[in-house]
């Protein structure tokens, strides 16, 4: 049973976010408070998870909703059932739907709940790299994701040219909002200063990294599709190069997308391949980095390239969706083709070895994420979006003297239980 406490300010416009997995709403950090100031109650949806009961412990409005990420029909029944009851008392002016899961399951509920404002913001394309009936089933709850939302949010030029070209939904519907990205980056964060530095040069020494020993780094979930495993043989291929070449991977392995056994192996058996797990704060391991590999075979965006950047180090990427447009190929890093482990050891090592260059890719990559992604500016692209339609629609919207009650409206509530 959830319990929900519900701001009872009548000028406060209701907006539910709805996610897949808790790990998804470390990108909402902050955001909450934020939209409170514009006149906006945002509650956030999600399966259970320690990044869901974070934010619910820094203040926001949260509520589990048990969520299977692989297709499980009966367990799906049970979820739309369960976020149907939470629509319908919570009755929201608005539904954001993110991550495939929750975009099916939310975007029906919120269409059967008759929601006034529905989003769907698509954030990646599983099906891209799936075959078969599996392809096509992806790509069908795409649509009808799609087609439950008055609007779809493309996180990137080339997400939304990508669900184009599958048919999965008209252009007419489909907007990329700022320069894109799902919620922009703390930027502040992820600035090199003195106690960020001193924290990575900790954690540098408990991994047993010597200070001359160069290391490229990973950011994300440990599986095929990130392009693991070209990464690792990308880093056998340098290691005869630059035998104190370390390659720290930070994120956890998913069994749902297995690693091939050789990859698995070779992580485990090499002691200079060094894996954290999951870890709450990435911001200090991106300054133990020199460089930021990202071989990914799909994205929505690549926010781990604009992180990176945001901390200064140059990113070699793989040309695939979204990251063609988080990375700018010989500005703020450098692009090779997808799968191609010779030419992702290749362009790593033109990085590591020419100082100058990845400082000037660095120094550019954070020039842009202080230019076109901070949170705000993406923030403030949501809520002009938002606001745009509630008047479309002849809605009401947020009256100055709402933006002004962000307290009272903290301390004023009702309960919603789920």
């Amino acid at each position: 049973m959830n319990t929900l406490k519900i701001s009872s300010e009548p000028n406060l416009i209701r907006v539910v976010n709805i996610l897949t997995s808790s790990l998804t709403a470390r990108f909402l950090e902050g955001q909450p408070e934020y939209f409170e100031k514009k006149g906006f109650e945002i509650v956030i949806v999600s399966s259970a998870g320690g990044e869901l009961s974070k934010a619910q412990r820094k203040g926001a409005r949260t509520i589990a909703v048990p969520m299977a990420r692989e297709i499980s029909p009966w367990r799906d029944l049970l979820s739309l059932w369960r976020i149907w009851r939470v629509l319908s008392r919570l009755r929201p002016t608005i539904t954001n739907v993110a991550t495939p899961k929750a975009g099916l399951l939310g975007g029906i509920a919120a269409w059967a709940c008759r929601v006034p404002c529905r989003y769907y913001s698509l954030i990646g394309l599983r099906c891209e790299t799936t075959t078969g009936f599996k392809r096509k089933l992806l790509i069908l709850t795409e649509r009808i994701a799609c087609l439950c939302a008055h609007r779809v949010i493309c996180v990137s030029e080339s997400m939304r040219q990508k669900a184009l070209d599958l048919g999965i939904v008209d252009a007419n519907r489909t907007v990329v909002l700022a320069s894109g990205s799902y919620a922009g980056v703390d930027t502040k964060r992820f600035a090199p200063t003195p106690e960020v530095l001193r924290h990575a040069d900790q954690i540098r020494r408990n991994l047993s990294i010597p200070r001359e020993a160069p290391v490229v780094g990973f950011v994300g979930r440990l599986t095929r599709d990130k392009g693991i495993a070209e990464l690792v043989e990308a880093y056998s291929l340098l290691r005869k190069r630059i035998p104190e070449l370390r390659l720290l991977l930070v994120g956890e392995v998913e069994e749902a997308d297995p690693l091939p056994s050789e990859t698995h192996c070779l992580m485990e058996s090499d002691p200079r391949i060094i894996q954290t797990g999951f870890v709450e704060d990435p911001v200090p391991s991106y300054h133990i980095m020199d460089v930021l590999a990202f071989p990914t075979h799909r994205e929505g965006f690549g926010n781990a390239a604009i992180e990176a950047n945001a901390a200064g180090k140059p990113v070699v990427a793989a040309r695939a969706t979204g990251v063609v447009d988080s990375v700018i190929d010989g500005l703020t890093g450098i692009l090779v083709p997808v799968g191609d482990a010779k030419a992702l050891a290749g362009a790593l090592e033109l990085v590591l070895e020419d100082s100058s260059l990845a400082v000037a890719l660095g120094g550019a990559g954070r020039e842009r994420a202080l230019r076109d992604f901070r949170q705000e500016t993406v923030w403030d692209a949501i809520i002009q979006e938002y606001l745009q339609q509630l008047r479309d629609k002849g809605l009401s919207v947020p009256s100055p003297a709402a933006r002004q009650v962000v307290t009272t409206a903290m301390s004023s509530s009702s309960v919603v239980s789920q």
